[in-house]
């Protein structure tokens, strides 16, 4: 009996690979770059937001107060509190506008008059709600000013002798059952979108070359007529393109391991590791992607002229990755059979699970991977038949 591996089809997996790399273009974009550039951009941007916010918690708050003579027991107050008050720009609503000022508190000549009477005495908060980098510090006088008012509430109250606990007929209390892997999870949301982005990143020039790169290089139809099946060639192209996209994904997984490791999540009650035992399960979920991957990259550039086209192609199936993930961002939903055996969308569903330090259901992995397996089959057999006449060959 022949051995398998000297088959037509493992001659040309080692041709496609052996080209391959020596590419430094596309073994950079399998191996390097596209693995490494979605966790080197997640670090940085979680370690920057996690900074500021520790930033944001720390720093002492700068309040420019407008009348500040005018209610002098809430300046205490808020100077209590570790609020730096300073008096008012010459144009308040300028500086707003010019982002000099956060936020200007305004207290009007009748607030005293109101206070005296016992009756709601008006402040007014200056601030631009489009600016995001200014709401921490809106957020915080806020809730200054609130807790300043209820306060004043309790006492009012208990001068009259009336219980402050009459006028809160419900006590509502919050019992928390996120855990710091939970809501590190949160943050992960974007993670199955890396790791399959960097699955069709990883053959994409590979495919391309295999397909439209020979054909341009007038070296495909020689290659067609050996006296070899055209299914043991698409089966070489299609394992080495498959080869690269895997090892891109297990690279992302590796950087995203180390990455997290050196993101401070647990100073703001952030779990942000990704154990071992997730990786494998992230791999095993995003294995069959590669193939589908690989198998829908050779269908496109089957149908291209020139290498050159068939980038231009499949940049745009690059956006087929984001969809799933950007949807579960936008509107989370609670997983339905049919949804872990859908290609990507089971991915990111069962990846976000992970992420948050859920348990996976033994049924829910094999559906999502024999959905991912039974989608790539198919596509693989479209592949097939392009292989099979002479049309390949020539340009479309």
């Amino acid at each position: 009996m022949s051995n398998p591996l000297h088959g037509g089809w493992w001659t040309v997996f080692v041709k496609e690979v052996r080209e391959n790399l020596r590419d430094r273009r596309a073994l950079g974009m399998a191996l390097l770059y596209g693995p490494l550039f979605g966790p080197i951009l997640f670090a940085m941007m979680t370690s920057f937001i996690i900074g500021k916010q520790l930033d944001d918690a720390e720093k002492p708050l700068a309040l420019a107060v407008i009348g500040a003579e005018r209610a002098p027991n809430l300046i205490d107050f808020l100077s209590q509190q570790g609020v730096s008050v300073k008096p008012p720009p010459a144009d308040p609503d300028a500086a707003i506008q010019a982002q000099n000022e956060d936020v200007i508190l305004r207290i009007p000549e009748t607030f005293a008059e109101q206070w005296q009477d016992g009756t709601p005495a008006r402040l007014e908060l200056l601030v631009d709600e489009s600016r995001q980098q200014t709401h921490a510090a809106i957020n915080r006088v806020r809730g200054l000013l609130e807790r300043y008012s209820s306060q004043i509430a309790r006492l009012r109250l208990q001068l009259r002798g009336i219980d402050p606990q009459l006028g809160a007929p419900l006590l509502i209390a919050e019992h928390d059952l996120s855990t710091s892997q939970s809501r590190g999870g949160a943050l992960l949301a974007m993670l199955p979108y890396f790791l399959i982005l960097c699955a069709f990143l990883g053959g994409m020039y590979l495919a391309i070359d295999a397909t439209a790169g020979e054909r341009e290089r007038q070296s495909l139809e020689a290659l067609l007529i050996n006296p070899v099946p055209p299914t043991q060639i698409m089966a070489g192209k299609l394992a080495a393109t498959a080869v690269f996209a895997l090892a891109s994904v297990v690279n992302c997984i590796i950087a995203f391991m180390i990455g997290l490791h050196y993101i401070r999540g647990d100073e703001i009650g952030l779990n942000l590791t990704l154990a071992p035992t997730s990786a494998l399960l992230v791999l095993l979920l995003i294995a069959p992607v590669a193939l589908l991957a690989a198998a829908v990259q050779t269908i496109i550039a089957s149908f291209a002229r020139s290498f050159r086209e068939a980038q231009t192609y499949l940049q745009f199936l690059m956006i087929i990755p984001a969809i799933p993930s950007i949807l579960l961002v936008v509107n989370p939903i609670k997983a339905v059979t049919w949804m872990l055996a859908t290609p990507l969308l089971s991915q990111s569903l069962l990846i976000n699970q992970l992420a948050r330090g859920d348990d996976l259901a033994l049924l829910d992995i094999a559906l999502s991977v024999s959905g991912t397996l039974a989608a790539a089959l198919l596509a693989a057999l479209v592949a097939v038949r392009l292989y099979r006449g002479e049309r390949l060959a020539l340009a479309v």
